[in-house]
Parts: structure tokens; C-alpha cells; sequence
């Protein structure tokens, strides 16, 4: 056996050759990444904190009633929301929000098309299962690493290794809802001269639209439990009191902390489930 290990492929100096060789030359691109990503986060949260936090919990409230129409919905939405108030962690959870909704837009935006194309392609999709595969399984703390030496300290690095860690959701959901689609569903909208947009716009996304919505719920999860490891690389929210909490064994301050992280996750999750049948009683 000592053959094996004395002839050790050298996978991790070509991945530090590969990250130095992105460092050195394409330092203006990452720099310029990085900036639009943090300026619009630093917006986001900007515009969160410039309201009156009462208001933006009211405002929220009101969103939960026009999606799902559930009283029940709207009194977690303004319990939670005022308990994380009284909790001080108010501050801490519009920067969860802003990194939360920034990660999940852009593996929404990239990940449904990609999820189209592989529905329509399954040469495409047995190529990139094995990297969504990897996505998914490398534990986090080996690409906050490379994405820490690319981008900085800071949101940004957290913000990347979030829509790594989340983007395999939304396309194979997107992939297995397009395609669950029947065949005689989309051999009847050809036979009345459907064009391949109209097939995919009026056929097929309605009807794969629960899948995707799951994809865009199960996005929101992933995300969120990224929080705490962006905090590990400079990322402001709900994963810093953790982290200090951890750091000093302060229970108290982890149990608040975690709590309005669990806050968070249960009225995310509650608003952006598909809703079930229109009734008003939640």
C-alpha cells in the first residue's frame, strides 16, 4: 500500500495555483463583483433600516394577508416580528433579510433557466448533476476559503458561498417539474400551433409552477442556514451574536440569537409556500 500513498495526486497546490492564478489576473473582475454585490446588499439593508422597524413588521403583515389571506399567518408574521424587536436583534435581522432575499434572487434568476435548458436537454442534465451533486456535499468551509481570498472580508464571500450552497434546489426542482409535464398536455398545445415560447410559458411553467415554488421555499432554507457560516467571513446579521455567543459560551445570548433565526426561517417559510386552496382561515 505504500505505493498509493507515496505517489499523492497534488489536488490541493493545483486548486491554490488555480485560485493565485484568478487572484493575479482577474483581480478587477472579482474587485468589480464584489462592489455591485455589496453596494446593492448595503442598499437593501439600508432601505430596511430607514423605516420605522413597527412599520416595516406591519408592512410585511400586510403581505402575508394578500398572499395567503390567513389571519393566523399575519398574528406570526407581527409576533415574531415584535419579539425580535423587543429581542434588540432588529438591526441583525434586516441584514439576514438582505443577504437571505440577494442570494435568493440570484439563484432564482440563474437556477430556473438552468433547470429549463435541462428538462429540454437531458445530455445537459446528466453533465451538471454531478457538479450540483458536489455543490450540495463539500462541506462549506472549503469554498469559504477560496471565495474569502477572491472577494474579501466581508458580505460578499458569505453571500457566494450561500448561492453555491443553495442554487442545486431551484434547478433540480425547476428540472423535475418541466419535466413531470405530460406528454399529451404538450402534444395538444402543439397541435393548435403552439410555438415553443407559448408551450413553455403556457403549458409548461403553470404547470410546474408547485415544483418551482417548492424550489424557491427550499432556496430561502438553504440560505438562511448559511448565516452563521457568513459570519465566519465577515458577513453582518443573525449569525455574529452566534458566533460571539459560541465564542464567549454565553447561553443566553445564543438561545435570543437562535431564536430569531428560527423566527425568521418559520415566517419565511410559512409566506412563500404555495398557497393551498384560497381559504381564509390560514
Amino acid at each position: 500500500m505504500d505505493w498509493l500513498t507515496e505517489t499523492k495526486i497534488p489536488l490541493g497546490r493545483w486548486m491554490r495555483i488555480g485560485v493565485d492564478w484568478l487572484t493575479t489576473n482577474a483581480a478587477g473582475f472579482f474587485d468589480t463583483v464584489s462592489l455591485v454585490l455589496g453596494t446593492v446588499i448595503e442598499g437593501l439593508i439600508d432601505a430596511m433600516q430607514w423605516m420605522n422597524p413597527v412599520v416595516l413588521v406591519l408592512l410585511f403583515a400586510a403581505l402575508a394577508w394578500l398572499v395567503h389571506r390567513s389571519w393566523r399567518l399575519v398574528l406570526l408574521v407581527v409576533f415574531s416580528g415584535f419579539l425580535i424587536i423587543n429581542l434588540g436583534y432588529w438591526k441583525e435581522t434586516t441584514e439576514t433579510l438582505a443577504l437571505v432575499g440577494m442570494a435568493t434572487v440570484v439563484c432564482m434568476v440563474v437556477g430556473v433557466p438552468i433547470g429549463i435548458a435541462a428538462a429540454h436537454r437531458p445530455w445537459l442534465y446528466h453533465a451538471i448533476r454531478p457538479v450540483l451533486d458536489l455543490m450540495q456535499t463539500i462541506p462549506t468551509f472549503v469554498y469559504l476559503i477560496p471565495t474569502l481570498i477572491l472577494f474579501g472580508l466581508g458580505v460578499v464571500p458569505g453571500l457566494i458561498s450561500t448561492v453555491i450552497f443553495a442554487i442545486p434546489a431551484p434547478i433540480r426542482l425547476t428540472h423535475l417539474g418541466i419535466s413531470a409535464v405530460p406528454r399529451p398536455l404538450k402534444e395538444a398545445a402543439e397541435a393548435f400551433g403552439a410555438t415553443p415560447w407559448q408551450l413553455l410559458f403556457k403549458v409548461e411553467l403553470p404547470h410546474a409552477m408547485p415544483a418551482i415554488t417548492a424550489g424557491l421555499t427550499q432556496c430561502i432554507m438553504l440560505a438562511l442556514s448559511m448565516v452563521v457560516i457568513a459570519a465566519l467571513v465577515g458577513a453582518d446579521g443573525l449569525g455574529k451574536p452566534v458566533v460571539r455567543a459560541l465564542n464567549q459560551v454565553n447561553i443566553a445570548k445564543g438561545f435570543e440569537a437562535g431564536l430569531a433565526i428560527v423566527l425568521v426561517a418559520i415566517v419565511l417559510d410559512r409566506v412563500c409556500k404555495r398557497s393551498g386552496g384560497g381559504s381564509g382561515h390560514g
